[in-house]
């Protein structure tokens, strides 16, 4: 689990022209909750969150922010970002204590490869799990070693990390395998499409 420091000010400007003023001097508006607290108003480095992101734990990243002389723990709840420029538009964030068990979504990452007639089709790109919140595993790895077609995975057959709970349905089938289509099949594939593109010609120059 990585665990970055950032350091974090009180927020006084609000509203879209706040926040605005905000990302111009180099800062990232967000607010601060959980725990019973009311919401508080803060705003982060850019650049400093933005190398926060780039660890191994991505947005599940945590963070021991430094605000107003005292030491909290957060993670990311909600991430925005500019749909052109992909920065960092506003963040919502959840206050955590070590030794307490959050939910988050972690991204899988499929291992291994599947058998030569398999054509790999992942369902799922990440999955709902319970963890310490110190302790969030990076990323979930499924082996499709040797996987077959017609045969799947489901989310009740991971190996999940030690302290790791799955919340998601057990039933979601992660990934599947497909059966490879033949040469010939390609080949009936195709021209069956040209077939039918011929038919539509013909049927608009008859009209």
């Amino acid at each position: 689990m990585s665990e970055v420091r950032i350091a974090a000010e009180p927020r006084t400007e609000f509203g879209k022209g706040g926040a605005r003023r905000t990302r111009r001097a180099g800062k990232v508006p967000a607010v601060l909750y959980g725990h019973g607290k009311p919401p508080r108003h803060i705003a982060l480095p850019a650049h400093d969150l933005l190398h926060a992101f780039k660890t191994d734990a991505g947005t599940n990243v945590l963070l021991t922010l430094e605000l107003s002389g005292v030491t909290e723990l957060a993670l990311p709840k909600e991430v925005q970002r500019h749909p052109i420029r992909g920065s960092y538009e506003h963040l919502d964030l959840v206050l955590v204590n070590r030794g307490e068990m959050v939910t988050v979504e972690v991204s899988i990452v499929l291992t291994g490869d599947a058998h030569t007639d398999t054509l790999v089709d992942q369902q799922v790109m990440a999955l709902s799990v319970k963890a310490d919140a110190t302790a969030l595993p990076s990323t979930i790895e499924v082996d499709i070693t040797g996987l077959e077609p017609g045969h799947g995975i489901a989310a009740s057959q991971l190996e999940l990390p030690s302290g790791v709970e799955l919340e998601a349905d057990a039933d979601l089938v992660v990934v599947q395998g497909l059966a490879k289509k033949t040469a010939a099949q390609l080949e009936t594939d195709l021209g069956e499409g040209g077939a039918a593109e011929g038919s539509e010609g013909t049927e608009t120059a008859s009209a």
